[in-house]
């Protein structure tokens, strides 16, 4: 029998924005307590319960706030139907009914009442108390806050991660949408003008895109469209079956994140807000408030300034500059790739203009330079701003000889000397090579014999004791050379030519 409607107790406190909102219970979660002995009876197999609340009035429609597992004894039930009406259209979620000791059994009246109307009724056995029903919902939520907690903290590292690859933008949207809807979800990062900049995922249907392209606009309407009151920072909706979010992203740029998803979660829109937050971060130009000052010898170089002069304004007396080619990419342009790649170097003065991919970052001073992962780097020797085309020319034969000697990172040092084959384009040094090379390339006897007696400056001896082959042996291969090559092998510069082919080759 159950006893004396106890207080509703509170509903959940509003979440903190760094945490997600408490979650609802499934209906059948709760049935599904044997301890309970509840028995659905009527209505829908399922339905979301967001607390419960007991009340034995004739009329709780001005008490329910939506969402509820109202329960009742049926004291004053005199119209069953009036009253599931009025239930319904206050927004619960379900009817519990406990049996004895005012009704033997559920009113049919009040059964046939949840049928028509659509609401789930739960049968309440006499040994259960509603306080036990409303204790056994509030351990359910709590369970289920503690599994969203996790599921948001681990999606919070996951997104963090991926902010530290390479590709930090695309690695962020795929991370996002595995954390939502199962992995079955759908991200885009818009420019201002609604192009997309990049996107990861499983495409919505045409109608779930194009209305989450008119939800964008909320977020970030058109210059031309002057709102009459402030812009939301983010917005959602449904469609074909399809929940949209827009977020804005920070930073002045008017990006713009969008997240379709076939299901919702309390904790979504707490991982999307983690994404917004490292994607504004990934793609806003590091400008602190020395900006102006940047912006006033930016105009004095172009004016034609001497950039000795201009240097006092740009807050360092030396620069480093540094030429960075996507490892193991075939090229294109990437200018979030670079603008990332600029943010862990520390610095704002990025050029990601270049056809083929390649990234030029201007640091001010001689900091320490390390190997980014991703990328092949070549950094230049520190150098005072009237020296910066030179330095931007050996920046630039050192990434050739990182991509040659496959080295993450390769330093010019103006004193040192880069050596004669720095100084050209690996990719045409090994043309020259394959087409110098060509008539004994298919020999790997007469190569190794070639090779290896041009490092022993010539020596027969020598070389014969290094192949293990007889000194005549020797001489055939290096005269058979000398007639395929169409070489003169006594002249030094020959000799020298054949040997950078080699090592090209």
């Amino acid at each position: 029998m159950p006893d004396a409607p106890p207080p509703s107790p509170p509903p959940p406190s509003p979440p903190s924005p760094s945490s997600p909102p408490t979650p609802s219970v499934s209906l059948a979660a709760l049935l599904a307590r044997e301890e309970l002995g509840l028995r659905r009876i009527a209505g829908p197999e399922d339905a979301d319960l967001h607390w419960v609340h007991t009340s034995e009035m004739a009329d709780p429609y001005p008490y329910l706030l939506g969402g509820e597992l109202l329960l009742t004894a049926g004291v004053l039930l005199t119209d069953p139907d009036r009253y599931v009406a009025r239930v319904v259209e206050a927004g619960a979620a379900a009817l519990g009914f406990g049996v004895a000791p005012v009704h033997d059994t559920v009113p049919p009246a009040l059964v046939a009442a949840c049928e028509r109307h659509g609401l789930p009724l739960v049968e309440v056995a006499p040994a259960t108390t509603f306080s036990g029903v409303a204790r056994a919902v509030w351990r359910l939520m709590a369970e289920a806050r503690h599994r969203e907690l996790r599921r948001v903290a681990q999606a919070q590292q996951g997104l963090a991660t991926a902010a530290a690859r390479p590709d930090p933008v695309p690695a962020v949207l795929r991370q996002l949408t595995a954390r939502l809807d199962g992995g079955g979800a759908w991200a885009v990062l818009l420019s201002a003008e609604g192009a997309p900049l990049a996107t990861a995922g499983r495409p919505p249907s045409p109608e779930a895109h194009a209305a989450l392209t008119r939800l964008t606009r909320v977020v970030n309407p058109p210059p031309d469209e002057a709102p009459a009151r402030a812009v939301p920072a983010s917005a959602t909706d449904t469609a074909a079956g399809s929940h949209l979010a827009a977020y804005a992203l920070a930073g002045g740029q008017r990006l713009v994140l969008g997240v379709a998803s076939e299901r919702r979660e309390a904790g979504d829109h707490t991982i999307a807000g983690v994404a917004v937050v490292l994607l504004s971060l990934l793609t806003t130009p590091h400008q602190g408030a020395a900006e102006s000052a940047r912006a006033a010898a930016l105009v004095r170089l172009l004016l034609g300034a001497d950039a000795g002069a201009v240097a006092p304004l740009l807050g360092a007396d030396e620069w480093t500059v540094v030429h960075a080619r996507p490892a193991g990419a075939s090229g294109g342009r990437d200018p979030l790739a670079a603008s990332a790649l600029g943010a862990a170097l520390g610095s704002a003065l990025v050029d990601a203009t270049d056809e083929e991919g390649a990234v030029r970052v201007l640091l001010g001073g001689a900091g320490e330079i390390g190997a980014q992962p991703g990328w092949i780097l070549g950094v230049s020797a520190p150098v005072p701003p009237h020296d910066l085309p030179a330095a931007d020319a050996r920046a630039a034969r050192a990434v050739r000889r990182a991509e040659a000697t496959r080295s993450p990172l390769v330093r010019d040092r103006a004193d040192a000397g880069a050596g004669v084959a720095s100084l050209v384009a690996p990719e045409e040094a090994r043309a020259h090579a394959r087409a110098r090379l060509a008539p004994i390339a298919d020999t790997p006897a007469l190569v190794a014999t070639l090779r290896t007696w041009l490092s022993l400056h010539g020596s027969w001896d020598r070389t014969a004791v290094a192949l293990d082959v007889h000194r005549n042996t020797v001489r055939q291969r290096v005269a058979r050379c000398a007639a395929l090559l169409e070489a003169d092998l006594d002249d030094a510069d020959v000799r020298m030519d054949l040997w950078f082919a080699l090592r090209w080759l």
